[in-house]
This record gives C-alpha cells, structure tokens and sequence, in this order.
C-alpha cells in the first residue's frame, strides 16, 4: 500500500478488474473459511484467474492480505494526517500518541488475521511495506516532539506491542477484552512517551 503523499500507478482497465475480482474472491474464501484454510489456488479458481497471474501480482497470500488491508489502513493515515484531534493534528504529542494506539489497536483486533498474514507471509515482511513505515514515522514524529530520548527505538518498542500475532495471543489465547487491552496499551504508551528525569538537554 502507498503512503498517502506518495504517487500511485494507474492500471490499465481490464487488470483493475481482474484485481477487484481476485480481492473479492480472497476477501468472501477468507470470510467464509478462514485465513489460514484458504490457498492462492483456491483464490484463483474462485476469482475466474489463471494462477500465473493471481502469482505475479500479488506473490503470495501475504500479498493478498496487505492489498485487501489497503483501504483500512489509508483511512487511518488520513485520519491521522487530516482528521480531528487528538488523533490527528491540533492535540499534545502525547495525547496523540495515546489516539494512535487505539486507533491502531482497534484496527488490528477488527481484521486481526489478515494483518497477521500480512506481517508474517516472509521473514521481515512487517518492517518491509509503506503502511510500517508510516505508523513508525508516525510515532517518531510524537516522540521526538515530545523530546524524548531515542525516539526510534522507542517507536519500534511501541509497534512491536502492537504486531498482529501478539495482539492475537492477547484478545484469543488469553481471553483479553479489547477495551482493557486498550487501556493498558494506552498506559504503555504514556510510559514510552515519558522524558527519563536523568536525561538532560
């Protein structure tokens, strides 16, 4: 997925096409049976598409599931740039760091499968898609505004608490309620975006 700011390729007609059918068909195969017990076969075959090319433009099932995550993830980039406070601009950095996460969250727990396919289909495939890059820009940004220290690592603190598979062993393996989950993440948050008292400009 693009970055919102970032120029997006135009498709000749009858490939948006074949890429809405494949979207449609992945999205009704995943709703019906499950992530994990869907194949790209299963995909093309439901799609009307040759295998081939169901390979070629989206490489694997990860891709799938980045490419139907899209619109999700542009309307929280948009929210966040454009929209209302405090999760988008206009509140304290910390205030909209604490928006963030549960905006994030919320969209994690809601199509929690998907994005752990996406972030697990190939070694690294969560460090490697424009949308990571942003959320880590994105938190960075709050961080340091906050002039806390090392705000990289501390961005990268914060999303790892947020991955897909840990948030999934939280709300399924131990039973979690979302909105505690919020609550306590939105406290890490708050830790994370705290200056050290020995730390001096």
């Amino acid at each position: 997925m693009p970055v919102l700011g970032q120029g997006v390729v135009r498709e000749r007609a009858d490939a948006a096409r074949n890429r809405q059918r494949v979207l449609a068909a992945a999205q009704r195969l995943f709703d019906e049976s499950g992530v994990d017990a869907v194949t790209m076969d299963d995909v093309a075959a439901a799609a009307g598409v040759g295998k081939g090319t169901l390979f070629r433009r989206f490489k694997d099932k990860g891709g799938l599931a980045a490419a139907l995550l899209g619109q999700h993830e542009t309307d929280l980039q948009r929210r966040i740039l454009t929209g209302p406070p405090p999760l988008g601009p206009g509140a304290l950095a910390a205030e909209r760091l604490i928006a963030f996460v549960e905006a994030y969250l919320a969209y994690v727990v809601a199509q929690v499968d998907l994005v752990l396919m996406s972030q697990n289909s190939t070694p690294g495939a969560r460090h490697q898609t424009g949308a990571h890059a942003f959320w880590r820009r994105h938190c960075w940004h709050l961080l340091a505004g906050a002039r806390v220290p090392d705000p990289d690592l501390r961005a990268d603190v914060l999303l790892a608490a947020l991955t897909a598979e840990q948030v999934r062993h939280w709300i399924r393996d131990e039973g979690r309620d979302p909105a505690v989950l919020a609550a306590t993440l939105s406290a890490v948050a708050t830790a994370v975006g705290a200056r050290d008292p020995r730390h001096t400009d």
